[in-house]
């Protein structure tokens, strides 16, 4: 089966021609990397014997390229706690910082009784025809997906689930949320405002918000994309899996003609 990485070394991964991204094929697509980081958080809490804290965030800054080069991803502990927990997660590219991440993991609790809030479900994915992405966007990561809208696709809106065959890393399983999130960041991609091929609007960080654990095989993305005047733009989403919703990812863009 393929993957989106391999392990090389303890904290040093090679990503696969399916990390591609879409505005370099010769450079990582983040959305993979969003799945390793929360990878590598579990497999910390799991060496330190593990616990009952559930992500609750993760934030990710892109500092710079990630070449389809072997790379080093670490995390630190950075406000320890039993009810919550802040962590740091650093992946270094040629010497540098590329991307920095930081991680809340929360304790949970039974508050079903006062549960509500959340949008409509999305329709079931094995429902809903293919969408390809390839005609707007190339990229060894665009071909590993599956798209299908759930509904009609406007200019900056609509709502599409992603599924991947690719696991987040050879040999090495993952845990339901890593699996999941690697397909967070397709949101930026899914209901383009303007062509690539006129405007660049590649976003700058990535930050997901939580309020249940995601399962299964798909991502729902109901994706809202909006383009100001001073060249900055926002892709705002709310996120499902099968279930229904469980939270909303935020990204902040830097538009710019081509």
């Amino acid at each position: 089966m393929n993957s989106y990485f391999a392990r090389t070394g303890e904290h040093r991964f090679q990503p696969s021609e399916l990390t591609g991204g879409a505005w370099a094929t010769d450079e990582q697509h983040i959305a993979p990397m969003t799945g390793l980081i929360a990878h590598e958080v579990d497999r910390m809490v799991e060496a330190r014997g593990g616990d009952a804290l559930a992500t609750a965030r993760i934030s990710m800054d892109i500092l710079g390229v990630l070449k389809l080069e072997e790379f080093e991803l670490t995390v630190e502990v950075v406000r320890p706690g039993r009810t919550i927990e802040l962590l740091e997660a650093v992946v270094v590219a040629r010497g540098r910082p590329a991307v920095r991440a930081r991680v809340w993991r929360m304790a949970g609790a039974d508050t079903s009784a006062v549960a509500g809030g959340q949008p409509e479900p999305l329709p079931d994915p094995e429902t809903l025809p293919a969408y390809a992405m390839s005609q707007v966007w190339p990229g060894g990561y665009i071909t590993s997906i599956e798209a299908r809208p759930a509904g009609e696709i406007r200019p900056g809106r609509g709502a599409v689930w992603v599924g991947s065959q690719a696991t987040l890393l050879r040999d090495e399983p993952a845990s339901p949320l890593a699996e999941w999130v690697k397909l967070v960041d397709t949101a930026n991609g899914i209901v383009v405002r303007e062509s690539p091929k006129e405007w660049m609007f590649p976003n700058l960080d990535l930050t997901i918000h939580l309020y249940r654990q995601p399962s299964g095989s798909w991502t729902g993305l109901d994706t809202t994309v909006a383009f100001g005047p001073d060249g900055h733009g926002l892709t705002s989403t709310t996120l499902h899996d099968v279930h229904g919703p469980v939270g909303r990812a935020e990204q902040i863009l830097t538009v710019r003609p081509l």
